[in-house]
């Protein structure tokens, strides 16, 4: 669908939302996380949209900075890989107050983790207390992350808690 950056943020931002790419619907609205998953966030973070769309408390950037396309089986495929080592340097070194990263999802964790992920996406979340007081990790809040939960009730029990807890402490 070509390049369509979807990134907010200023200076003042406490938190920082890194997720994957923009889906069709974000791509089409211009708006990060304007979607059924974007609704998901929130409700996990616990915070409504006049919040969650203020730029003096949270930055959200993409790893992908353009829609990569539907598959066949309703996912999409995976961000490129030419846009987070182009663009994130500049654009977190803008982000000068930043206390809290929160990395969305198995690509950006792929990305920001390194070789210092696990070898899941249900173990480097569940392993969140290693990636140090400053980050924390999610899954992907598509429509398949309700099962997933059900299957992993430490994330509603554990991470969950501790993520509005710290997201609450930045933004008042």
């Amino acid at each position: 669908m070509g390049p369509r950056p979807v990134v907010r943020g200023t200076a003042s931002a406490r938190v920082c939302i890194i997720g994957q790419a923009p889906g069709v619907w974000v791509h089409r609205s211009g708006v990060p996380w304007d979607d059924p998953s974007g609704k998901r966030l929130r409700g996990w973070l616990e915070v409504d949209d006049q919040i969650f769309y203020d730029e003096d408390r949270f930055a959200i950037i993409p790893v992908g900075f353009c829609c990569p396309g539907t598959m066949a089986n309703g996912g999409d495929y995976p961000p490129r890989r030419d846009c987070a080592p182009l663009w994130h340097a500049p654009v977190l070194d803008a982000l000068k107050n930043v206390e809290l990263t929160l990395l969305v999802g198995s690509y950006v964790q792929a990305y920001y983790l390194g070789k210092d992920r696990k070898k899941t996406m249900t173990e480097t979340v569940r392993s969140w207390r290693d990636y140090g007081p400053d980050i924390l990790l999610t899954p992907y809040p598509s429509w398949r992350t309700t099962g997933w939960q059900k299957k992993n009730p430490w994330f509603d029990e554990e991470i969950l808690p501790e993520l509005r807890r710290k997201v609450k402490a930045r933004i008042g």
